[in-house]
């Protein structure tokens, strides 16, 4: 399966359970890294929204690039009240956007997706002058009782979450987004809370884990009622996350 269609049968748990990002993100890059209101922004690999919500939020006009159609309609349908949202056709490597048209590129949980070199190219080809790159993603924690065992849920279950790798990013990875020695690394505090229903929702999200037409889907959510019963308090578990944020100028390659 193309990594492009690999959520086209998970929109709808997707866009109700996955995290969103903390809103102190937005004062952050302000401070850091030169956003204001007018700062064109685009939003590569950008899902159902979730990473375009604060900059709209903050009045920025956003140029968010999904190939994958059933995403970008999902997107559309929830920020259809935003007039500054743009909805493009488009990949990481071939954004379609013009040269030099935007002051600042974000790319969040499918970063891991991209031709990297490719794509670090259409990054200096889009880019304004001096503007910034902004990879973010949430990193779910494991050092919790509850936590380990959802991870080991993940190990046993999963058809190839082993291969997942944006908890690892190489600073050779970063220097080809970001002009060399420019970027900074900021952590922040993110948590969700979820009751079965929720959490069995999170988990079919994932495109690694096995969806309900899945010879071991039942197995699988058994093993998760399991762990909910075992760890849950109140009817309810929590996931604890770190939302990193690596900020830099792009490099100007003109």
């Amino acid at each position: 399966m193309k990594s492009t269609e690999r959520f086209s049968n998970r929109v709808d748990n997707y866009v109700k359970y996955r995290p969103h990002y903390p809103v102190a993100i937005i004062p952050y890059l302000c401070a850091e890294a030169g956003l204001t209101h007018q700062s064109v922004v685009a939003d590569i690999g950008s899902g159902t929204g979730i990473s375009a919500a604060p900059f709209l939020d903050n009045g920025n006009t956003v140029y968010a690039v999904e190939p994958n159609k059933e995403m970008r309609e999902a997107a559309e349908k929830s920020l259809l009240r935003y007039p500054n949202f743009h909805s493009i056709t488009g990949t990481a490597e071939r954004t379609t956007l013009p040269h030099h048209s935007v002051d600042m590129i974000v790319a969040g949980q499918a970063f891991h997706w991209f031709d990297q070199e490719a794509t670090g190219k259409e990054f200096r080809r889009i880019a304004k002058e001096n503007a910034y790159g902004v990879l973010m993603w949430n990193i779910r924690q494991m050092d919790t009782p509850f936590e380990k065992a959802y991870e080991s849920l993940l190990h046993q279950h999963g058809v190839d979450y082993k291969d997942m790798k944006h908890r690892n990013i190489s600073p050779a990875q970063l220097g080809i987004f970001f002009a060399e020695g420019s970027f900074r690394e900021k952590t922040f505090q993110n948590a969700q809370r979820f009751d079965f229903p929720a959490l069995k929702g999170l988990l079919s999200s994932s495109s690694y884990m096995p969806d309900p037409e899945n010879p071991g889907y039942t197995a699988m959510v058994k093993d998760l009622e399991d762990i909910f019963e075992q760890y849950q308090e109140n009817g309810m578990v929590l996931f604890r996350y770190e939302t990193k944020l690596y900020t830099g100028l792009i490099a100007d390659t003109r």
